[in-house]
């Protein structure tokens, strides 16, 4: 069986004011000390498995098993946060305890990183320890909305970060954009697509701005206050314009639409698949092992959380004590919510006669209601999002959602 493996990272340099994630500022005496942590959990959550024979492993290398088969990890993902704020050295080090532990066979390992972390030789540094994709969080090439929001970088940055790793041999890189971001207009977003389109990265997320209590803008909005320039956040039908723009502009150049908020660059090479192949295992409901504060983890029948807490992550692991918070066992109706939302998050859709087999429920009348309507397009037993529907997702998802599993 893969699995995919997740790496949180929870520090940043500065907290932007739409984030909901639990991340923050730290000092950074403590990143190596955070590694050390993470390292000694990736080597306890590999002895909680039973070991399997399987030939002579290396001398710092097992192959191991849990109840669902044979465990091989072969993607990696390290996220925040900021993880190019480690030093290089760190983050190669997570990689080598990854496979002193694991069996990897590795087909894709990312790193996300801010453009103003980025230099030339960090970049070949990054390269030499292993990883082959770079996420960068772009967010806007607006200098005034990275300002209104506290990101740290300006847009000049953008382009060195890019020619540093190309330079270091990146083939690889994926870049994120927020419609709705404060003084963000209809021209300005247009003019960040066009230069996002002019580097021509490999791949492309498109994430609507989410107004929660979670992040410090969403607090002012929900208030009606107008401090961090919540009062100049477009509205939610200018976002939606701002996406289908982005839809249109993306197909233009040549890039397949597979998730609702990511693209990936046509190559005309079957075996050159530029999709994010660990977010993938998320959306197909695959497993997937989290390390670190923050990070969850995924068995197909089991999800677990660590401690958002750093304190508390590096205390328990200094005495030795996996840090999992919650273990939830996903129920009949929760998967068959998740197969739907899920699914039809991706522009492929769902085997509808799969599911209703798999959970003896039956979806036929609803689906054929919302195809009427022009939300779901058929084609057999498969039922995907109409591409003309995809700011409606929530409500075809509320529709679909809550089908009792008999």
């Amino acid at each position: 069986m893969t699995v995919g493996a997740y790496i949180q990272v929870p520090f940043c340099g500065q907290k932007c004011t739409y984030c909901n994630f639990a991340t923050g500022v730290f000092p950074d005496s403590i990143y190596a000390s955070y590694v050390d942590a993470v390292c000694r959990e990736i080597e306890m959550r590999a002895g909680y498995l039973p070991a399997t024979d399987s030939g002579t492993p290396g001398a710092n290398a097992a192959t191991y098993a849990n109840h669902l088969g044979g465990v091989v990890i072969d993607t990696v993902y390290v996220g925040g946060g900021t993880p190019s704020l480690l030093d290089a050295r760190d983050l190669g080090r997570l990689l080598e305890t990854l496979k002193a532990n694991f069996l990897c066979e590795f087909r894709e390992v990312t790193l996300e990183a801010d453009p103003e972390t980025i230099s030339g030789e960090n970049s070949t540094e990054w390269r030499e320890a292993g990883f082959d994709r770079v996420s960068l969080g772009v967010q806007s090439f607006a200098d005034a909305e990275l300002l209104a929001t506290g990101r740290r970088h300006r847009r000049a940055e953008v382009f060195s970060a890019v020619e540093n790793l190309r330079r270091a041999g990146f083939s690889n890189i994926s870049m994120d954009l927020i419609a709705g971001l404060p003084c963000q207009t209809e021209e300005s977003w247009r003019q960040s697509l066009r230069e996002l389109l002019a580097i021509a990265p490999e791949h492309v997320s498109v994430y609507l701005l989410e107004a929660d209590e979670g992040s410090t803008l969403g607090r002012e909005m929900l208030s009606g206050g107008v401090r961090f320039n919540a009062h100049r956040v477009p509205t939610d039908d200018e976002m939606a314009g701002f996406y289908e723009y982005a839809c249109e502009a993306l197909d233009g150049a040549r890039y397949e639409h597979y998730e609702i908020s990511n693209w990936a660059r046509r190559t005309g090479d079957k075996g050159n698949d530029l999709r994010s192949h660990h977010n993938l295992k998320y959306w197909k409901r695959e497993s997937y092992i989290g390390f670190g504060a923050g990070a969850h983890s995924f068995d197909g029948a089991v999800r677990q959380s660590n401690t958002e807490s750093v304190t508390e992550y590096l205390a328990g692991m200094q005495q030795g004590n996996l840090p999992v918070k919650e273990s939830e066992v996903v129920g009949t109706q929760r998967a068959l919510d998740e197969e739907l939302f899920l699914g039809l998050r991706q522009l492929a859709g769902i085997d509808f006669a799969r599911i209703e087999k798999a959970y003896s429920v039956s979806l036929r009348e609803r689906i054929s209601r919302l195809a009427a309507g022009g939300f779901i397009e058929m084609e057999g037993t498969r039922a995907r999002l109409a591409p003309a529907k995809l700011t409606l997702a929530n409500e075809v998802f509320v529709e679909l959602m809550g089908q009792a599993v008999s």
